[in-house]
């Protein structure tokens, strides 16, 4: 991918649109704008870098509150205007020291947030945790457990107990989300497998 690639006739100012979205959650971060200067920065550094209108000046996001943002995938639009960011961020996105610069509900994308916690306690190990539990006994532990959550969610959707039946199936989504990360699958692998099937 180059910045010569995409077609800035649309914008009047030869800056290139971008939207940056957290790649676990999918949660839409911030947008942003890049001049060839700051894209080559990116592409470069792995960090995401834009053009700051108002100053005039390039910005690496977070070169001064530490908050920066890890770029893990780029993509261009269908009409080559504009560049969407998949991207890791540590920290708060916004300014104003939330998450995102949009205010959208805290819990949009949470089993890929809790994808992504599940990921780091598989990384990080901590002891006291339940998931360190599971992943130090072994997928047959974590296979079994899927198993009686799913047993537990049939139970109690035959009851027709509403209450209880989201509380286990609850309970089935995080067991199988460690089996998923203890297989070495992501969200993004089912959903490619499930994809693949509806053609």
């Amino acid at each position: 991918m180059n910045f010569t690639d995409f077609n800035l006739s649309k914008t009047g100012d030869g800056l290139l649109p971008v939207v940056v979205q957290d790649y676990a959650t999918l949660k839409v971060l911030m947008v942003a704008y890049m001049n060839k200067e700051a894209f080559e920065k990116t592409m470069e550094t792995g960090k995401a870098t834009f053009y700051s209108r108002s100053r005039g000046a390039l910005w690496t996001k977070g070169e001064t509150s530490g908050n920066y943002i890890e770029v893990i995938n780029m993509y261009a639009d269908c009409d080559n205007d504009t560049l969407l960011i998949m991207g890791k961020p540590y920290g708060p996105a916004c300014h104003r020291n939330t998450l995102s610069c949009f205010d959208t509900p805290d819990n949009e994308g949470f089993i890929r947030k809790l994808q992504a916690v599940i990921r780091q306690r598989h990384s990080d190990m901590p002891e006291g945790s339940y998931t360190t539990h599971l992943f130090n006994k072994g997928v047959n532990k974590i296979a079994q457990k899927v198993g009686e959550e799913a047993v537990e969610t049939v139970i109690e959707a035959i009851d027709d107990n509403k209450s209880r039946y989201l509380y286990e199936a609850s309970d089935l989504i995080y067991h199988l989300l460690v089996l998923n990360e203890q297989m070495g699958f992501t969200i993004a692998d089912l959903e490619k497998e499930l994809a693949s099937r509806h053609k």
